[in-house]
């Protein structure tokens, strides 16, 4: 059964179809929850462990209940939020009941938390919409970023990336146009931020400084092997 109270700040009740649920406030899910409140929209964080409930009470609009409990979760009006997140890591079991009770209730926009591809071929399997690998996206982030070049790593999709790096010697004083970047090395130039100045979208005539940083696009393999050059 679900505990009702809510010790933390109070918001209205979100209208129907809008609004994004968070269970589990471990270090994913409390991050989220937390970036969306801070963003001003609707959120409802689901936790039962007493101790998680006090550490964020104040902070986050929560409830403590057993998400794991259909019924707990028809009375905390979960059916009607637009997205769910399903931060819950530690359990398997837990992880999968929740999915599946949100699937049950017809939560249009699912996510879920995985932390072995047999974790998340099971949520998939289950009805989960988008099944997110954190601990896994973020070590190959880190490795990218550790092992050269790069200052920033986000892979996109389909080993599309977007990098931020320090622009070869080769692009040092010369027009992106002159340098004809895409032609010879397959990446794109997005943009480039010179210091003190705001970050301007590249064209032909973006001249490019050494101590610029540029934001370039491509495959993951030609953005790695153009970061290396020196």
């Amino acid at each position: 059964m679900a505990d009702m109270r809510r010790p933390a700040k109070e918001k209205k009740a979100p209208e129907r179809d809008a609004g994004v649920l968070v269970l589990g406030l471990g270090r994913f899910g409390s991050a989220i929850a937390e970036t969306i409140d801070r963003l001003g929209q609707d959120v409802l964080a689901v936790e039962r462990d007493e101790t998680r409930i006090a550490q964020w009470s104040g902070r986050l609009p929560l409830v403590q209940a057993d998400a794991t409990n259909p019924e707990a979760l028809e009375q905390l009006g979960a059916k009607d939020f637009a997205v769910a997140v399903v931060g819950i890591g530690s359990s398997l079991e837990a992880s999968v009941l929740v999915t599946a009770n949100l699937v049950d209730l017809g939560t249009p926009q699912i996510w879920a938390k995985a932390v072995s591809s047999e974790h998340g071929r099971i949520l998939q399997r289950i009805g989960a919409h988008h099944v997110v690998y954190p601990e896994s996206d973020a070590g190959a982030r880190v490795a990218h970023l550790v092992s050269g070049k790069l200052l920033d790593y986000i892979e996109v999709e389909d080993d599309f990336t977007i990098v931020k790096m320090r622009p070869p010697k080769e692009m040092q004083g010369f027009t992106l146009a002159q340098s004809d970047i895409r032609r010879r090395h397959g990446v794109t130039v997005i943009g480039v931020k010179s210091p003190g100045h705001e970050f301007l979208y590249a064209s032909p005539e973006t001249l490019v400084h050494a101590t610029d940083l540029i934001v370039c696009g491509g495959h993951a393999d030609l953005l790695e092997r153009f970061a290396a050059r020196p």
